[in-house]
């Protein structure tokens, strides 16, 4: 965990446009989802209180929504209305509130059965292997537009010495 932090500070302090804004809310989200996952855990696993996950789900579900709703409605419903194409979609709303579903079933089952250092554990490990196959997808296309940026230079530095030698034989001749 060191070695991540120390790498990001190393990227964020090496970056041209660092915003200090986007660096507190990201560390408020980390913040909030580590207290988010350590309730779950004590919601889960308290002494007389026996909850399963979709129980859990049934109580935290509306609060999530409320919770969620209100920056919403103030922060991205006027920016989508201001879109002309906006449009709701019932299929799209409709496969992403599963998935949704799905992820918080999710993750209250490994929360309930391991605990929230699993969780957050795992969610590094899912960074890492997300960034492992971002490379992997995008390495071509990096090394293909490195090949070609390679072959634009080499190709000016040809013309530049061909009309270099042109001027020199003119003068020779001449």
């Amino acid at each position: 965990m060191v070695s991540i932090s120390i790498g990001v500070a190393i990227a964020a302090y090496g970056e041209a446009k660092f915003d200090t804004w986007g660096v507190m809310l990201q560390l408020g989200a980390v913040a909030f989802e580590a207290t988010r996952l350590v309730m779950i855990q004590i919601l889960l696993t308290s002494k007389g209180i026996t909850f399963n996950p979709i129980t859990s789900l049934y109580y935290v579900a509306p609060c999530c929504l409320i919770f969620l709703f209100i920056p919403w409605i103030f922060v991205e419903y006027p920016l989508l209305k201001d879109t002309s194409s906006f449009h709701f979609d019932w299929l799209i709303f409709g496969t992403n509130s599963f998935c949704a579903f799905a992820l918080n079933l999710a993750v209250f089952l490994l929360v309930g059965k391991t605990s929230a250092l699993t969780m957050n554990v795992a969610g590094v490990v899912k960074d890492w292997l997300l960034i492992a196959f971002l490379l992997a997808l995008k390495a071509n296309e990096a090394q293909k537009k490195a090949s070609q940026a390679a072959d634009e230079e080499a190709g000016r530095l040809l013309e530049e010495r061909e009309g270099e030698n042109g001027a020199k034989k003119n003068e020779s001749q001449g």
